[in-house]
């Protein structure tokens, strides 16, 4: 299964969501592929990447036909490997511009190493540029993380909207919604509990019943080039992310099973997204082992 992280607002923890569901994935003997298509690259230096080091990356692939096996490289964690991020995916909307077939150009290039994997995690840029299309037309489904503030559950369905257009337009070759993940959730603030409540209201059960809670664990792992597995193996965030995996690894086998699961096709309608004031309230006056992950 290919999944892409999305959101269209930076500061929403979708980097370190990414980074440690692609390490949580990693069972044993299933590989795992973690594709940083963001010019920022911060997937890859939250791996332990050199910026010197980023190049060769995705960009020489998707603008200078590189091969896709000459450009993955290994990670510190067994079986995660990764498709470096650089400067030069900046350039990417600009070089596309003119080509026909610029929405199918990462689709392409995993299409050549699908088979080598059990999953495959994209982290996209933080807007729906010509790579967060590219992500979506590529993926068989997109997972949103949101944090519980108002501002940013206001633009949850107008991303939903925009992802629905795109749909539209492309005659359904685009991911769907596996569902929204909710980070950096912090209790202490007075609003958070009815925020959070607003958006379990009004999304149901495409919300993961898992909650990212702010950790200063999951702050600190990227700063040395670590997942939380790797850092803080015990940590409330290891065990947030943990079970993560395991709700979408049972979302991904209800998928493949013949019975309708809640989230099966979810592409929601204009008539059945929650308006931005219904999605939100308005407000008020070394290496460690590879981390194991079942469905159970």
């Amino acid at each position: 299964m290919i999944v892409a992280l999305i959101n269209n607002k930076g500061g929403v923890a979708k980097t370190t969501t990414a980074v440690n569901i692609a390490a949580g994935l990693c069972g044993k003997g299933s590989r795992v592929l973690l594709v940083d298509l963001d010019s920022q690259a911060a997937a890859s230096l939250s791996l332990r990447v050199r910026r010197a080091d980023l190049r060769p990356s995705i960009a020489d692939v998707l603008l200078h036909a590189k091969p896709p096996r000459e450009v993955i490289r290994k990670t510190t964690l067994e079986n995660l490997d990764l498709f470096t991020g650089s400067n030069e995916l900046a350039a990417v909307d600009s070089q596309l511009a003119t080509d026909p077939e610029r929405d199918f150009r990462v689709r392409r290039v995993l299409d050549e190493v699908y088979d080598d994997y059990a999953h495959i995690v994209i982290d996209c840029p933080p807007s729906l540029s010509a790579l967060s299309v590219n992500a979506l037309v590529a993926s068989d489904y997109y997972i949103v993380p949101v944090t519980p503030s108002f501002l940013t559950l206001g633009g949850l369905a107008s991303l939903v909207e925009e992802v629905n257009a795109l749909h539209k337009r492309l005659d359904g070759d685009v991911a769907g919604l596996l569902g929204f993940v909710l980070t950096m959730v912090d209790y202490r603030n007075g609003t958070t509990q009815k925020l959070v409540e607003s958006v379990r209201a009004g999304w149901k059960d495409l919300v993961f019943k898992t909650e990212i809670r702010v950790n200063v664990k999951l702050s600190e792992a990227p700063s040395v080039g670590k997942t939380i597995f790797q850092h803080a193996p015990t940590s409330s965030g290891a065990k947030a992310y943990r079970d993560l995996c395991k709700e979408l690894l049972r979302r991904e086998k209800e998928l493949e099973s013949p019975e309708p699961s809640p989230v099966e096709g979810a592409n929601p309608t204009a008539e059945t997204v929650p308006s931005s004031t219904e999605a939100a309230p308005q407000a008020p006056a070394s290496e460690s082992p590879t981390p194991q992950v079942s469905a159970t």
